[in-house]
C-alpha cells in the first residue's frame, strides 16, 4: 500500500482542489483520507454520504460542582491559564481557555472540581460520489488535538485500503508545519508540495520542505497560479532544482478553478484543457510510489 499525501506550507494555494481533482482521476482505485481536520471541505467537492459517523473524544475539561465549591478561589489562584472565572463569587471554567491540567481539582479543599472527557470533533467513514471509500473528520471550533484526529483518519484509511485491497491511499493534508501535518505525513510514500508563486508562498513551501526531508520523504511539487509572478517562480524553479524536489506540474492562474467549486465540480470535470493537465501529473504521481 502507498500513501500519497498532498500539502502545502499555507492555506490558498489550491491544495484541497487539486486532491479531490486526483480523487476523481483516481476513482475507485483510491482510498480518500482528507486530514484538515481544522477546515475540512473536500466533502464540498466529493459528496460523501456521511453513512458512518462517530464522535471524537480527546483532552479534559475541568467542570465545577456549585454545590461542593465554598468559593475559596484556590482553583483561581493556580489556574496558569486564566481559565477560571468569579462572578458575583460564582467560579465557573470558560471551555475555551482550560487546557484540562488538573492541578486545580488537586489544590481544591472541597472536592469539587471534576475533570470530564471532551467531544471535540466527529469522524466520518463515507462513500464518495466517485464510488470509492472516503475518511474523514471535523474538529470543533476552538478544539485542540487535531493531530490525534488526524492520526485517527490516516489509521482509519489504511484499514480500508487492506480490507478493499485498494493499493494508493490519498490524503489531504493541514496546510502549516504543526502537529497535524506531522500527523499528516506520518508514513507517507511520496510528499506532493502544492505552492503558489509569491514571497509567502515560496517562504512557506521551504518550512512544509524542512519538515517532510526531515522525515526522509520523497517530495514533487506543483507550482499552482504559476504566471501570477514571473520572477519568484524562477525563484521557486530553482529551489526545486536545489533541493531535487521533483517539480510535477505548473499550472496558469484561471478563474476555471472558482467556476468549477461554485458548480460543486473539481476543475477535471469542469476544463478539458486543465484535465489534461492534471491527469498527465496524476500519471507521473502513481508512477513515482509504484515504482518503489
Amino acid at each position: 500500500m502507498k500513501e500519497i499525501v498532498v500539502v502545502s506550507g499555507k492555506g490558498g494555494t489550491g491544495k484541497t482542489s487539486l486532491t479531490a481533482s486526483f480523487a476523481v482521476l483516481g476513482g475507485t482505485d483510491v482510498i480518500v483520507a482528507d486530514c484538515d481536520v481544522d477546515a475540512a471541505d473536500m466533502h464540498l467537492l466529493l459528496e460523501p454520504d456521511f453513512a458512518r459517523e462517530e464522535a471524537f473524544f480527546s483532552g479534559e475539561l475541568a467542570v465545577i460542582d456549585q454545590g461542593q465549591c465554598s468559593g475559596c478561589g484556590r482553583c483561581a489562584e493556580v489556574c496558569r491559564f486564566d481559565a477560571i472565572r468569579v462572578d458575583e463569587g460564582i467560579y465557573t471554567v470558560d471551555d475555551l481557555g482550560c487546557e484540562g491540567c488538573g492541578y486545580c481539582a488537586r489544590v481544591c479543599p472541597d472536592a469539587a472540581i471534576t475533570n470530564i472527557e471532551q467531544n471535540v470533533g466527529s469522524f466520518y467513514r463515507s462513500t464518495i460520489r466517485t464510488g470509492s471509500s472516503m475518511v474523514h473528520a471535523r474538529l470543533k471550533i476552538g478544539a485542540d488535538n487535531s493531530g490525534k484526529l488526524v492520526a485517527k483518519v490516516k489509521k482509519a484509511a489504511r484499514q480500508l485500503a487492506e480490507q478493499q485491497a485498494k493499493e494508493i491511499v490519498l490524503v489531504d493534508g493541514s496546510p502549516g508545519i504543526g502537529c497535524p501535518v506531522v500527523s499528516s505525513l506520518s508514513g507517507a510514500s511520496l510528499a506532493v508540495l502544492v505552492t503558489e508563486p509569491t514571497v509567502s508562498g515560496i517562504h512557506d513551501l521551504k518550512r512544509v520542505y524542512q519538515l517532510v526531508k526531515k522525515f526522509g520523504i520523497r517530495a514533487g511539487c506543483i507550482i499552482n497560479k504559476a504566471d501570477l509572478n514571473p520572477s519568484v517562480r524562477e525563484d521557486l524553479r530553482a529551489f526545486l532544482e536545489h533541493e531535487k524536489i521533483i517539480p510535477l506540474m505548473e499550472i496558469p492562474y484561471d478563474e476555471a478553478f472558482t467556476a468549477a467549486i461554485t458548480a460543486g465540480k473539481t476543475i477535471v470535470e469542469w476544463d478539458a484543457s486543465l484535465r489534461t493537465r492534471i491527469e498527465g501529473c496524476w500519471s507521473t504521481i502513481t508512477a513515482l510510489v509504484t515504482e518503489h
